[in-house]
C-alpha cells in the first residue's frame, strides 16, 4: 500500500473516473441538444426558403397574369380596326407606357399568316414574318401564350405575350414584348446571405433570367432537374421542393429550392451554399464545441487536482491504518506473551532450582575444605551444572525476548519450517499444562518465501494458542504440517478440539468477533492473522466440525527462482523432525 506506483495508479484511475462521470453527461447533453437544435434549425431554414420562393413565385405569376390581363382588356375594349392603323396602335402603346412605365416595350398586330401587319415600338419590325416562332404557333392553339426569353430578331433578351383575337372569321394575334430588365430585377430581388440567388429556367434548362454569377457548374444539375420535373408540373404546382446537391466542379454543397411558374413552363430556382444558409447553425455548433472543449479541459484539470488530493488522503489514511495495524498486532503479541508467561516461568524455574541446589552444595563443600577427598572435583562438577542450567535459562529468555520485541513489518526471505519450530518450542510448556501433544510433520525441503518473520511468528503463535484453548482442559492432539503444493508453501495447523459451529465460520475473521468467554479474548487474533496473510499475497482457509476439531490452512506464494538450500540448512541445524 506504500508503493508510489500504486497511489499514482489510484490517482490516475480516480481522475479518469471523474472525467468520465462528469464529461459523459455533458457530452450527451451537447450531442442531443445539438442534434435537436440542428434538426429544428434546418427545418426552419428550409421552411423559410420555401416560403420565400413561393412568395416570389406568386409575384412572378401575378406579374405575368397582370400583363396578360391588360392585353386582354385592350383587345376587348378597343376595336380591332383601330389596331390596324399604325398611328392608332402607336397612340395605344404610348398610353401603355405612360400607365406602366417601360414594362411594355412594343405592341404589334400579326395576321393569321404570321406577318406583322401593324407595329408600334422602338424597333423596325413592320412586316416581319413570325409564322415559324413558337409563341405564334402556341397563341393560335391556346389563344393566350407567354413565350420564353430569347434574343429574337432584335438581338436583345425579351419575351412575348401573344393573344389570339377573332374578327369576322379571321384570326389576328395581338402581341407585346415585356421589358426583360424589369422582369429580371423582379427575380433578382430574392437574395439571402452572401451566396443566395434566384433565376428562372424553362423545361430545357435554358435561363429565362440572367443570374448574378457564372452558372456553368450548375448547368448539368439544372438539366437533370428540369428533365425530372417535365410532365409533372401541375402536380407540384404551388409547392416548393428542396434538394441538396454537391456541385462536382466546385465541391460545395448547395441547396436548391425549385417551384414551377407560368403553368409549369418555367421553373423558379433559388440556390444558396449550404454553409452560407446554415452559417448561424455552424456558428452555434462551433460555440457549443468551444464550450464543450473549455468544459472538458476544466473537468480534466479539476479531476487531476481532486484525484491527486484524494490519493494523498488515501496514502495518509493507509499510513495511519498501517500504524494502527502494527499497534494491534503488537498488542496481540503482548497478549500472547502473557499467555506464555506461566509456561515460561515454569520452564525457567527448573534450571534455577538446580542452580540454587548446586550453589548450596558448593557452599557445603567449601566449608569442609577443597583439600578433603574429592571436594574439588565435586565443586567443578557443580559449577559445570550451574553453567549448563544458566545457558538453558539464557536460551529460554532469549527466545522470549526475541518473540516479544517490536513487530518488524520488513519483508524478507524466510524459512517457514524454522519459524514453526521456534513457536512450537515456545508453546511446549503451555501445551503440557493443557494436556496437548504437539506433533510436527515438516517437509524435508521447502523454498524460502517472502514474508515478515515477526508477523509470521505472530500468525503461528495465535493459531497454536487458539488450538490449545480449544482443547483445554480435556487435552488433545495438535498437528502442524508444511508442504509444497501448486507453487505455494502450505502450512496447516489442525487440532482435535471443540470445533467451530457452521454458523460462525463465515464470521471468525471479522474484527472483535469471538466465541470465548468474556475476558478470555478480544476477537482480534484471527482478524490480525487474516490481514497479515492477505498483505503477503497469501490465503488462509478454515474447515471445522463441532466436537471433531478445526484445521487452518495457510498458503504463501513461492517467489520465482527461489533456492531451497538455505532453508534446508537452517532446519538441519536444529536437528528436530
Amino acid at each position: 500500500m506504500s508503493d508510489t506506483h500504486y497511489y499514482h495508479g489510484l490517482a490516475k484511475s480516480m481522475m479518469f473516473t471523474i472525467i468520465l462521470v462528469s464529461f459523459a453527461p455533458l457530452l450527451c447533453i451537447v450531442l442531443i441538444a445539438g442534434y435537436q437544435y440542428s434538426v429544428v434549425y434546418e427545418e426552419k431554414v428550409e421552411a423559410h426558403l420555401r416560403e420565400l420562393v413561393l412568395k416570389h413565385d406568386q409575384s412572378v405569376d401575378t406579374y405575368l397574369e397582370e400583363k396578360v390581363a391588360e392585353i386582354q382588356v385592350l383587345a376587348e375594349i378597343i376595336e380591332l380596326g383601330r389596331l390596324h392603323d399604325p398611328a392608332s396602335l402607336q397612340a395605344l402603346h404610348d398610353a401603355l407606357v405612360r400607365g406602366h412605365g417601360s414594362d411594355f416595350v412594343d405592341l404589334g398586330l400579326v395576321n393569321s399568316k404570321g406577318i406583322q401587319a401593324a407595329y408600334a415600338g422602338p424597333y423596325k419590325l413592320q412586316g416581319v414574318d413570325y409564322s415559324k416562332e413558337e409563341w405564334f404557333k402556341a397563341a393560335k392553339k391556346n389563344k393566350v401564350h407567354v413565350g420564353d426569353v430569347g434574343l429574337g430578331l432584335r438581338g436583345v433578351p425579351h419575351f412575348t405575350i401573344a393573344l389570339r383575337v377573332d374578327e369576322d372569321g379571321q384570326e389576328w394575334i395581338l402581341r407585346t414584348t415585356l421589358d426583360f430588365i424589369a422582369f429580371n430585377k423582379l427575380v433578382e430581388d430574392i437574395r439571402i446571405g452572401e451566396t443566395g440567388l434566384a433565376y428562372i429556367i424553362n423545361r430545357q434548362a435554358e435561363f429565362q433570367t440572367t443570374p448574378r454569377r457564372d452558372m456553368t457548374a450548375e448547368v448539368p444539375f439544372l438539366r437533370q432537374m428540369a428533365a425530372s420535373m417535365t410532365g409533372r408540373f401541375e402536380m407540384v404546382r404551388g409547392r416548393a421542393s428542396i434538394t441538396v446537391k454537391t456541385i462536382p466542379t466546385t465541391g460545395r454543397e448547395t441547396i436548391f429550392v425549385t417551384s414551377p411558374i407560368k403553368n409549369g413552363d418555367w421553373i423558379m430556382v433559388y440556390q444558396q451554399d449550404a454553409a452560407d444558409a446554415f452559417s448561424e447553425l455552424n456558428r452555434s455548433r462551433n460555440l457549443a464545441l468551444l464550450v464543450l472543449l473549455i468544459g472538458g479541459i476544466s473537468i480534466a484539470v479539476m479531476a487531476y487536482l481532486m484525484s491527486k488530493r484524494m490519493a494523498r488522503k488515501v496514502a495518509r489514511a493507509d499510513a495511519a491504518k498501517d500504524i494502527m495495524n502494527e499497534q494491534v498486532i503488537e498488542a496481540g503479541k503482548l497478549a500472547s506473551v502473557g499467555e506464555l508467561a506461566a509456561g515460561i516461568a515454569h520452564e525457567i524455574n527448573n534450571p534455577v532450582a538446580i542452580m540454587v541446589e548446586e550453589a548450596g552444595w558448593i557452599q557445603d563443600l567449601l566449608e569442609e575444605g577443597l583439600g578433603k577427598e574429592d571436594n574439588e572435583r565435586e565443586v567443578q562438577r557443580a559449577l559445570n551444572q550451574i553453567r549448563t542450567q544458566g545457558g538453558r535459562c539464557k536460551e529460554i529468555t532469549h527466545k522470549l525476548l526475541s518473540f516479544a520485541r517490536k513487530i518488524d513489518p520488513t519483508v524478507k526471505s524466510v524459512c517457514l519450517n524454522e519459524l514453526v519450530l521456534e513457536i512450537v518450542q515456545l508453546s511446549e510448556q503451555r501445551a503440557k499444562y493443557a494436556n496437548v501433544i504437539i506433533e510436527t510433520s515438516l517437509a524435508d525441503s521447502i523454498p524460502l518465501v517472502e514474508a515478515s518473520p515477526s508477523e509470521m511468528q505472530q500468525v503461528f503463535l495465535n493459531l497454536v494458542n487458539n488450538a490449545i484453548d480449544a482443547m483445554d482442559p480435556g487435552g488433545g492432539s495438535l498437528d502442524i504440517m508444511t508442504r509444497v503444493e501448486d507453487n505455494t508453501v502450505v502450512v496447516s495447523i489442525a487440532d482435535t478440539g471443540c470445533g467451530i459451529p457452521q454458523a460462525n465460520l463465515s464470521r471468525i475473521f471479522d474484527p472483535f468477533f469471538t466465541t470465548k468467554p468474556v475476558g478470555k479474548g478480544t476477537g482480534l487474533g484471527l482478524s490480525i492473522i487474516y490481514g497479515i496473510i492477505n498483505k503477503m499475497d497469501g490465503t488462509i482457509a478454515v474447515s471445522s466440525a463441532v466436537d471433531q476439531g478445526t484445521k487452518f490452512t495457510i498458503r504463501l506464494p513461492i517467489p520465482e527462482g527461489e533456492d531451497t538450500s538455505a532453508c534446508d540448512f537452517r532446519i538441519n541445524e536444529h536437528g528436530t523432525r
